[in-house]
């Protein structure tokens, strides 16, 4: 009976009741019906359905992004008015009775109070620190952060960032954003979470990593959207900075969602800030204004083709600047992880305070004491309009100054940073060269200092108004000195457009981002000029600043594409050759011992390559390539068996002991000096040693036993292996394999995405001498490369699929090494190279 649903040979051979091997049982010898198979082939008639569901989450999930960045920015309009409305008045009344130490403690009050919130925020999860860019760019690069994507960081990085912002720290709210993003992109379509057990919901749909990544993406580009109002620029940061991988497909949704996010912002913004729902005034949480001349003024031009060549110089000015920013704050970011990260968790809280403390005073003592009296004799008359209903003449401070007069340092450090970009765009009132330079000074040591501390921080907003300082003070030089009649707007833009490329690198997306912010596509040229020759000018003494924090945390980030010279190696050069593998039927004990005492995330699935034998004794070149690939892993081989021995001595099976005291039985060494290939020449007619499925590679096999060829059939997941052992998904060493229970895909897939651990399985609920089938859930047919595939074939392959694990397989079909994501970093690319050049 256990025979019926075998094929007409099988059930021959049960009948004969003769006993397979275990290599007989190899998937190249089963024949399966297609209603047996484990995977399920595409069903065309749901493919519409399925394609529906999808487009319905995008949509979910551009207008959960809008209404997250609703509430972002109302409660930060909503604290900082409260605080500046209180210190403002005060300030007033103080100037002329002298108590102005007591505004200054009312200021510190607000700002260390909010500051202290976001840190304890940061303190229950750690992953809400910082922007959550070079995170998200590691996780759509392929490599999973924990705790990225949870509710738990979603809570604390949305809460946090209204503290941050609002506790006067210069940050942003708009790189958090794209953080929060990403998690309603990843959770939501999985309806389930992680924190709140309690939240799960039966939804068979998108339950493999690339639906989350496209997911993941897609909340990101809404993030984007969101922060500036700029839908295509949030596409294109998916694609520049996110995704290792892309399809065309993708790209539509990815759009639509960013879409989603955009008018759902701007529908609610509009409606609560000028009481006309559905005008759409305002598309996202930082928007420019609109760039226009006065009415009336025919000499005036936002910009000429002359103006190009300051652009082009404020560009490197800006790569230098952001070099030096990038710089300072790794060396920060070095001395944090070094001396403040290790100790306890209560000095990351007083690292923010201190900022918190220096920054208010700085802004406090700046405002108060270095700030100037301008005169506003000319007032605004065009593109008055603030992020709500405000007008940009509100927004100033008198502090110390006559009526027709303002304080210009106060104006720009008084205010929410928005309002001061604004500020500097749009105010037709001049702003003296030394407030400016002494801002761009103060701002620029503050924001680079803050930015690493642990509180949800941006860093987008901070570095545009730092570079509207330094492209402000440009134009004035410009009009002072030289008497030219420029529009000093534009070069606040191109000004912080330069710095904000020298800092974080970008190019594609930060240009149409930009121009989308400002409605304004005929700065389409200077800024895209501007960036190139500010990233180009940067990238000569260092990488960018989110780069800079993922190699700081050791990701193994892959880059676009190789260097030419990186073609000199081949596949065996970088390749792992110490493989850990198992057999197609593996005993139960065998596949503990493998998962307990190794951290892999896949296995190859391999047998003894018997066939071959004479050709790997004749010393075949293609064999003897794999025999010098293995030569190396004797040793890690037999270390690995002397930890899964010690791993089996903890199983409660007084047969699993004795099964690894059998193996460590002393064997007489061989002659030092021996060669080793010339041994395995003189036991060529040794019959082959009988290796059972509980066998693993041990320290006491031959020459010959080590170095046997291995037929390559599949790849099997870790995940996929607890899985079949929980579920005790196995068959008895007397029957066929036709008796081990079969899992259907959704029960396979049903822990997605936290699958159950090797540590959480009870070995007394099995019996080791059972044998396990893994042949109906191995990937039978993954990519492979050869061992003479150049470099550059390897890395295309390897980033633009996704892959994870790339066997290397020779022309008879035998496994000699495997390729992940640590294999194609570019220091480990670099040191091969290296090592290479000192071969030759």
């Amino acid at each position: 009976m256990a025979c019926c649903g075998n094929c007409f040979c099988c059930q021959c051979c049960c009948r004969e009741g003769e006993t397979r091997t275990p290599e007989e049982l190899t998937i190249l010898g089963e024949i399966r019906d297609e209603e047996d198979e484990i995977l399920p082939r595409k069903d065309y008639e749901k493919a519409r359905k399925y394609e529906a569901i999808r487009w319905m989450m995008m949509f979910a999930i551009g207008v959960t992004v809008g209404l997250v960045g609703l509430f972002v920015d109302f409660f930060v309009h909503l604290f900082t008015k409260i605080k500046f409305t209180v210190v403002g008045d005060s300030v007033e009344k103080c100037s002329d009775k002298g108590c102005l130490p007591l505004s200054l403690l009312e200021l510190l009050a607000f700002n260390m109070t909010f500051i202290f919130i976001a840190s304890v925020l940061v303190l229950i999860e750690p992953v809400a620190a910082g922007s959550g860019i070079p995170e998200i760019k590691s996780y759509l690069n392929g490599v999973k952060i924990p705790g990225i994507v949870r509710l738990r960081t979603f809570l604390c990085k949305a809460a946090g960032v209204l503290f941050s912002v609002a506790g006067g720290l210069f940050v942003g709210k708009e790189g958090p954003m794209i953080h929060s993003g990403a998690i309603v992109g990843a959770g939501l379509p999985q309806f389930e979470s992680i924190t709140f057990k309690r939240i799960k919901f039966d939804f068979p749909y998108f339950r493999s990593d690339r639906d989350k990544r496209d997911f993941v993406s897609a909340g990101a580009a809404a993030g984007v959207a969101a922060a500036f109002g700029a839908p295509i620029g949030g596409m294109l940061f998916s694609l520049e900075e996110g995704s290792s991988f892309w399809n065309q497909a993708l790209t539509w949704k990815v759009l639509f969602c960013s879409m989603s996010a955009t008018f759902t912002l701007n529908f609610f913004r509009s409606g609560i800030n000028f009481s006309k729902w559905g005008s759409f005034q305002l598309p996202g949480l930082l928007n420019f204004g609109e760039f226009k001349c006065p009415d009336g003024d025919t000499n005036c031009h936002l910009w000429t083709a002359v103006d190009l060549a300051f652009f082009v110089l404020m560009g490197v000015v800006g790569g230098l600047l952001g070099a030096l920013f990038n710089c300072m704050n790794r060396k920060l970011a070095k001395y944090r992880i070094r001396h403040i990260h290790p100790k306890a968790k209560f000095i990351r809280v007083l690292e923010s305070l201190l900022v918190s403390m220096v920054t208010t005073v700085v802004i406090f003592a700046a405002s108060i004491l270095l700030g100037e009296c301008r005169d506003l004799s000319s007032p605004t008359t065009h593109n008055t309009t603030l992020s709500g209903s405000e007008d940009i003449n509100s927004t100033i401070r008198r502090f110390f100054c006559t009526n027709k007069t303002y304080n210009d340092m106060a104006t720009l450090f008084f205010n929410p940073q928005e309002a001061a970009i604004h500020q500097l765009f749009h105010q037709d009132g001049t702003f003296s060269p030394m407030t400016l330079s002494v801002f761009f000074l103060l701002y620029f040591l503050l924001a680079c200092w803050t930015y690493g501390v642990s509180v949800p921080s941006g860093l987008f907003v901070p570095s545009l108004l730092c570079g509207a300082a330094f492209g402000r003070l440009v134009s004035n030089i410009l009009k002072v000195k030289l008497g030219m009649d420029i529009y000093s707007g534009t070069f606040a833009l191109i000004g912080a457009a330069a710095f904000l490329g020298g800092v974080v690198r970008m190019t594609i997306s930060l240009t149409v981002i930009l121009i989308e912010s400002t409605n304004e596509i005929t700065y389409g040229l200077p800024i895209m000029i501007t960036l190139m020759v500010a990233k180009w000018t940067g990238d000569f003494f260092n990488k960018g600043i989110y780069d800079i924090h993922i190699q700081l945390r050791g990701v193994p980030l892959l880059e676009w594409e190789t260097e030419i010279e990186m073609d000199k190696l081949t596949a065996s050069d970088i390749m792992e050759p110490n493989l850990t593998y198992v057999y197609p039927h593996t005993r139960v004990q065998s596949l503990v011992s493998i998962l307990r005492t190794t951290v892999y995330h896949a296995f190859p699935v391999v047998t003894e390559n018997r066939q071959n034998e004479q050709d790997f004794m004749k010393g075949n070149i293609l064999v003897s390539n794999n025999i010098h690939f293995k030569k190396s892993s004797v040793m890690s081989r037999a270390g690995e068996q002397r930890r899964r021995c010690q791993s089996m001595k903890s199983y409660p099976s007084s047969e699993l002991r004795n099964v690894c005291d059998e193996q460590n039985a002393a064997v007489e060494p061989a002659e030092e000096g021996e060669d080793l290939l010339q041994q395995m020449l003189e036991r060529r007619y040794a019959p082959y040693p009988n290796l059972y499925p509980d066998q693993s590679p041990s320290e006491e096999w031959t020459m010959e036993e080590r170095f046997r060829p291995l037929t390559f059939h599949g790849l099997i997941l870790r995940s996929q292996l607890v899985n079949l052992l929980i579920r005790g998904v196995c068959y008895a060493e007397n029957q066929s394999s036709a008796t081990q229970p079969r899992l259907s895909y959704a029960e396979m897939t049903e822990d997605y995405p936290r699958y159950p651990d090797i540590h959480d399985l009870d070995l007394t609920l099995l019996n080791p001498r059972m044998i396990v089938d893994v042949t109906p859930y191995m990937n039978s047919c993954p990519y492979t490369v050869s061992p003479n595939t150049r470099i550059s074939q390897v890395f295309n392959l390897f980033r633009t699929m996704g892959l994870r694990h790339l066997p290397v397989v020779n022309a008879v079909g035998e496994i000699v090494g495997i390729i992940t994501r640590h294999n194609l970093t570019q220091e480990f690319l670099v040191a091969k190279l290296r090592q290479h050049y000192i071969t030759i």
